[in-house]
């Protein structure tokens, strides 16, 4: 599974961007997806993650209720919809695919991960 995340830009405090990730080959439905972030000099944290199957969705605390994730089976592609975005959202984000199921917040349990797009949040 190739993924490929993108999205990302420049925003003012408050307002809002969505974030794709596309991914390639015919078995994207049977991988749970997920978000992560890492911000200049700290290390990669979970986000958001959905479940295939039954698409159970997960949060960190720090994004939930502003933040939702979804996924489009028949377009390979999983979405993060962020609004709200505040200052310590700023990130680069990445995607990543993992056969567990559930809250999935180890990145070592991600098999395929895209290579970031950059969210910058201005106050």
């Amino acid at each position: 599974v190739q993924l490929q995340a993108s999205g990302g830009g420049l925003v003012q405090a408050g307002g809002s961007l969505r974030l794709s990730c596309a991914a390639s080959g015919r078995t994207f439905s049977t991988y749970t997806m997920a978000w992560f972030r890492q911000a200049p000099g700290k290390e990669r944290e979970f986000v958001s993650n959905i479940v295939w199957g039954a698409g159970d969705t997960y949060y960190a605390d720090s994004v939930k209720g502003r933040f939702t994730i979804s996924r489009d089976n028949a377009k390979n592609t999983v979405y993060l919809q962020m609004n709200n975005l505040k200052p310590e959202d700023t990130a680069v984000y990445y995607c990543a695919a993992s056969r567990a199921l559930g809250m999935i917040v180890i990145t070592s349990l991600y098999n395929y991960w895209g290579q970031g797009t950059l969210v910058t949040v201005s106050s």
